[in-house]
């Protein structure tokens, strides 16, 4: 490519860059330079090269970003074909990750990916560290859970409960559905979560929060160390059944024998169109996080856009299935909207949890009696965590059993001798007169000792 056309190729990215406005962020330095200062400086890693992930990997490449790594543990399929654009037949049984990395190396001049063909678990802690924006292209409800701990193990609050600015990891997620699809930008400490957990088991919108609830927790609560298959009918049928009790609960209609299938094993209908949209969004937001060209999105995206393809030609007609011709047939236009969530302060995952400070003789057991007394807290009975590690169980007896020396040892040592860290509490608080259980989180810190790697250790928290 010569100096010519590359130079048109980024024109209005640089017009973007280079210029004022009314809407940019209060951080936003417009300069000819800035175009190459990200790509120069700015590290993303996108999580997923599936159809939302190969479009993201192609959309942040043509936006300037030259520093990029993708993950993801699987190989291309057959069925992938249709949708992922980046892979050819003689790919199937590659992985997507390296095969994505490469063919848009080879079409985005300038460009370095390196790809990771494993599972994101297989990656420690430091590893998410080092970029600057994480960009998410998932389909799972797991993985989105477990990159959300990952950038909440980051934060760090300052003596007024404020996030600190530089321990904030920005997430840009994005999802597809058919024809729908959301694209939210996530700030730890700042923005809610996504989907967390405390929603399927408190307050259920939707038929999907009713079978993941049953699917995640009540499973693990009736069938303790018996693994769910999700291949075994009658496995599915006790899911689907708990489903449509706990929708009659609520009030929740939609709750079906085929939906629990769909949700169950992530079988997503996906159709390419819908998945270039939200990825222009979610690479704009990017690009917004990294420049401060323009304000962020406030916070959550959605896109309903049956007519999108649906009556481009008749052909298509054809290849879509029946849940999708009724779609176009019911829905006559394509919207889109922007909501703002606003975050839980007391969330066990991002929220500052309560800070306490002891000093470094303090015992396990003195620690629990504190609980007790603690006038925000009044825990009777606590079970203490650490990063699920148990410290001391109250419950069942042969875990209280097996935890009991923990009680003498200073907390300060089983917590591995660090100047702060983050420990959860299970116990008993009295509510409007009644005796209920709850968890909480706790900011632990050490009178006396110097917090040389502040920066090292997990201020937020994943919950136990």
């Amino acid at each position: 490519m010569g100096d010519a056309s590359a130079e048109e190729r980024w024109r209005d990215l640089d017009k973007l860059l280079a210029r004022p406005g009314n809407i940019v962020s209060p951080i936003f330095e417009p300069s000819p330079q800035l175009r190459d200062e990200l790509g120069e400086y700015v590290r993303v890693l996108v999580v997923g090269a599936g159809g939302l992930g190969c479009e993201l990997l192609k959309d942040l490449a043509l936006s300037g970003f030259k520093n990029l790594e993708v993950i993801d543990m699987d190989t291309i399929e057959v069925s992938n074909l249709n949708r992922q654009f980046l892979f050819r037949i003689h790919d199937v049984g590659k992985s997507k990750a390296e095969v994505a990395a490469r063919r848009v190396m080879e079409r985005v001049s300038g460009v370095n990916i390196v790809p990771h063909f494993c599972r994101i678990e297989d990656k420690d802690i430091e590893f998410y560290r080092d970029f600057n924006i994480i960009a998410l292209g998932l389909d799972s409800i797991e993985a989105r859970s477990y990159i959300n701990s990952v950038a909440c193990s980051f934060l760090e609050y300052d003596d007024d409960d404020n996030p600190c600015e530089e321990t904030i990891k920005p997430l840009v997620d994005g999802g597809t559905e058919g024809f729908k699809g959301h694209a939210r930008v996530i700030m730890p400490g700042v923005t809610p979560l996504k989907f967390p957990l405390c929603t399927l088991a408190e307050t259920p919108r939707t038929a999907a929060h009713c079978i993941e609830y049953a699917h995640l927790i009540k499973w693990d609560e009736v069938h303790r160390g018996k693994t769910f298959d999700a291949d075994n009918p009658e496995h599915m049928q006790w899911i689907y059944s708990e489903a449509f009790k706990r929708a009659e609960l609520f009030g929740i209609t939609g709750v079906t024998y085929s939906l629990t299938q769909g949700v169950v094993k992530n079988i997503i209908p996906a159709i390419a169109s819908t998945n270039a949209i939200v990825s222009a969004a979610c690479a704009l937001e990017a690009l917004k996080i990294a420049t401060g060209c323009s304000k962020t999105l406030s916070n959550y995206l959605t896109l309903l856009g049956c007519l999108i393809i649906g009556l481009a030609c008749d052909f298509l007609r054809e290849s879509l299935t029946r849940y999708h011709i009724l779609q176009v047939q019911r829905s006559r236009g394509l919207h889109t909207k922007v909501t703002e969530f606003v975050r839980d302060q007391s969330c066990l995952v991002c929220g500052p949890g309560t800070l306490i400070e002891l000093d470094i003789l303090v015992t396990l057991s003195e620690l629990i009696e504190l609980l007790g007394e603690h006038p925000k807290l009044q825990l009777s009975k606590p079970s203490i965590t650490q990063q699920g590690k148990n410290l001391y169980m109250q419950a069942p007896p042969v875990l209280e059993e097996l935890t009991r020396s923990n009680l003498p040892l200073p907390l300060f040592d089983l917590m591995g001798r660090a100047p702060r860290g983050i420990i959860h509490a299970t116990g008993f608080a009295n509510k409007n007169g009644k005796r209920t259980s709850c968890l909480r989180k706790l900011r632990v810190v050490f009178k006396g000792v110097v917090d040389e790697g502040a920066a090292n250790v997990d201020m937020a928290g994943v919950p136990a």
